[in-house]
């Protein structure tokens, strides 16, 4: 699985513009949360790319980039979570996962 990083505020405009041509995925990171650990682990363990196509997966460690976090959650209008998926389609956020919910299968249903 090959992460894009999102690291500038200025990366969710393009995102957003992105999403209309191929699904986008951000996934908010822990570094420090042992059930963000468990859920990226799952998520990587279980990706098939041939299962999602053209996804495009962005990594967020939201402990370094907090404000970038922050701004997620009204850029594309969803309740900050820990560790939280987002997909991304046509500007606007499709399904969002949190916790343990982060599931592979079910994400890949949603595309």
């Amino acid at each position: 699985m090959n992460w894009n990083q999102l690291t500038e505020l200025s990366q969710l405009e393009s995102i957003k513009e992105e999403s209309n041509s191929t699904p986008v995925l951000i996934l908010k990171h822990s570094t420090t949360c042992s059930i963000s650990k468990t859920a990226l682990n799952r998520l990587e363990r279980n990706w098939n790319q041939d299962s999602v196509g053209t996804l495009k997966p962005y990594y967020l460690d939201l402990l370094s980039y907090r404000p970038i976090s922050s701004a997620i959650a009204s850029f594309f209008d969803v309740e900050h979570q820990s560790p939280q998926i987002l997909l991304i389609k046509n500007g606007v956020c499709t399904y969002s996962a949190t916790h343990f919910d982060i599931n592979f299968g079910e994400l890949s249903t949603q595309l």
